[in-house]
């Protein structure tokens, strides 16, 4: 039989293929020394206790050599697997069964460096336990770090056992080059078990866009006797019903200051809105007495009580308060306070201060209570209410079995820390941060641990290590979700578009 020059070609490939396969896979060095010291990775994903369903830690070996070859493993799996090069791109599906496996163990990294032909080893350069899983998703508001560029936004949501990531809606969908469209405070109900979600939209086409029972609408929330429209919402964790401040806020901006910009409250209040019924009632009542500020709400997961910070500032006419505001923003502190909420009548107790900070003549804000309702999360700084821009700002828990109340020295940094979530089953920690260059927010996420402690914080894991410092903006208001958001962005510009219910009140 005549054996064709073009068979013997293909036979020949046929059988060279896997071999060459073969030798081009990853593979670890027969030969090296182990260094003596460690070598650092970038971002630092060492030492961290991690979830068993997180996408792959990349990073960057900060070390120059020749060449890089890096072995995954664990305690229950010693063969793991190898990737070569100095940025590691780790597959996903090798990366899951390693830390699905090793759940309540450890995983660790291998590294080699190889400089003129000789290997070095640095073992355990990444020594990480694996834990309790997380929410599969988050959500954040992707935005400019100025104060004056709100139509480049984005709201997006993440899958946090991949890298994909999707926009919920831009602001730039209905923008027009003479009236831009701000957009920011999302936030659901029960970690978006049921879809039920709301976000503001101001400027161009304002209102708060609600989903709730599978059911779409914007809605006006400013009536006549509130001095806004909702700003920051919390959903009741079982009834149709959120909880938002009314504010109305003034501005001042520093040249020679470490806090470039200061955000203040020259008037702000709690109500409540039932969904179904498209109704307001006040909880913290004001009327022309400026004399309480009172922010940020947050329900017990209970339902049965809603958190809130308030400060005390002198009484004064509305145009005398914003001048006040602006010469004295550092007078302003405000404290923790808890109000019982009867679940069947929908009427609020008598409010109780759970943390006076004002009296260690600092502030607190952003109350965020356990699921479990046994610990409080909250951001302190020396004042005021907007923390993200004060560069003191940092991380403290009450335990509210004990009282005890100390600052999260595990999580905090010498920049700001601001924002924060806790995840559906209180093991996981999200919160923003400047930490990195003080100019931009991003997102880490630490392990909070039974004892009530928290472990070392790791940044938002990416494709790239050098994602984020690329992408160019900050990452706003975090918070877990169990199920993502199915809304569509035809649907949300159909809303938008439409004339808003006006809430009436009770």
């Amino acid at each position: 039989m005549k054996i064709s020059r073009f068979s013997v070609l293909s036979i020949a490939s046929g059988m060279l293929l896997p071999a060459l396969l073969a030798s081009c896979s990853p593979r670890i060095p027969e030969a090296y020394t182990d260094a003596g010291t460690e070598t650092a990775i970038i971002p630092d994903y060492t030492r961290l206790t991690i979830p068993c369903n997180i996408a792959p830690l990349n990073f960057r070996i900060d070390t120059v050599a020749d060449n890089y070859t890096v072995h995954f493993y664990s305690g229950k799996d010693a063969e793991g697997f190898t990737v070569d090069g100095r940025t590691t791109d780790i597959p996903a599906d090798r990366w899951h069964k390693l830390t699905c496996d090793a759940m309540g163990d450890s995983v660790f990294a291998d590294i080699y460096v190889e400089h003129s032909g000789r290997w070095t080893r640095y073992p355990k350069a990444m020594r990480n336990a694996v834990a309790d899983s997380i929410d599969p998703y988050i959500s954040y508001r992707l935005i400019e770090p100025s104060y004056i560029s709100f139509e480049t936004m984005a709201i997006c949501q993440r899958e946090l056992g991949s890298f994909e990531e999707k926009e919920i809606f831009n602001s730039q969908a209905l923008s027009t080059e003479k009236e831009g469209q701000c957009m920011n405070c999302h936030s659901y109900q029960d970690y978006n078990r049921e879809g039920n979600m709301q976000m503001h939209f101001r400027v161009r086409k304002g209102g708060t866009l609600v989903s709730h029972g599978g059911q779409l609408k914007k809605v006006n929330l400013k009536t006549g006797s509130t001095v806004s429209s909702g700003v920051y919402p919390s959903w009741h964790p079982t009834e149709a019903l959120i909880a938002y401040s009314v504010n109305t806020t003034t501005q001042s901006f520093h040249t020679n200051d470490r806090n470039k910009v200061e955000v203040q409250d020259a008037a702000s209040e709690i109500i409540l809105y039932d969904v179904a019924t498209d109704r307001i009632s006040h909880i913290s009542t004001q009327g022309n007495d400026s004399s309480r500020l009172a922010t940020f709400p947050y329900w017990h997961p209970d339902g049965k009580g809603l958190w809130y910070a308030e400060a005390a500032v002198p009484a004064m006419t509305k145009k005398a308060m914003a001048l006040y505001q602006n010469t004295n923003f550092e007078d302003f502190r405000y404290d923790i306070l808890y109000r019982p909420f009867d679940i069947a009548t929908h009427s609020f107790g008598t409010p109780d201060t759970i943390f006076a900070a004002s009296e260690f003549g600092m502030s607190a804000t952003l109350p965020r209570p356990s699921p479990d309702g046994r610990y409080l999360l909250f951001t302190m700084g020396r004042f005021g209410t907007f923390h993200i821009w004060h560069r003191d700002s940092d991380l403290y828990i009450k335990d509210l079995s004990t009282g005890e109340t100390r600052p999260m020295e595990e999580l905090n940094s010498n920049d700001v820390e601001s924002y924060h979530s806790w995840s559906s089953n209180g093991r996981w920690i999200i919160f923003s941060s400047r930490r990195d260059d003080g100019s931009y927010t991003r997102l880490y996420i630490a392990y909070f641990g039974r004892d009530g402690k928290a472990h070392k914080p790791f940044r938002l894991p990416q494709q790239s290590p050098d994602h984020d410092t690329e992408r160019m903006k900050s990452y706003n208001i975090p918070e877990f979700m169990v199920c993502p958001v199915e809304i569509s962005k035809r649907q949300i510009i159909e809303t938008v578009q439409s004339d808003p219910i006006n809430a009436t009140e009770q």
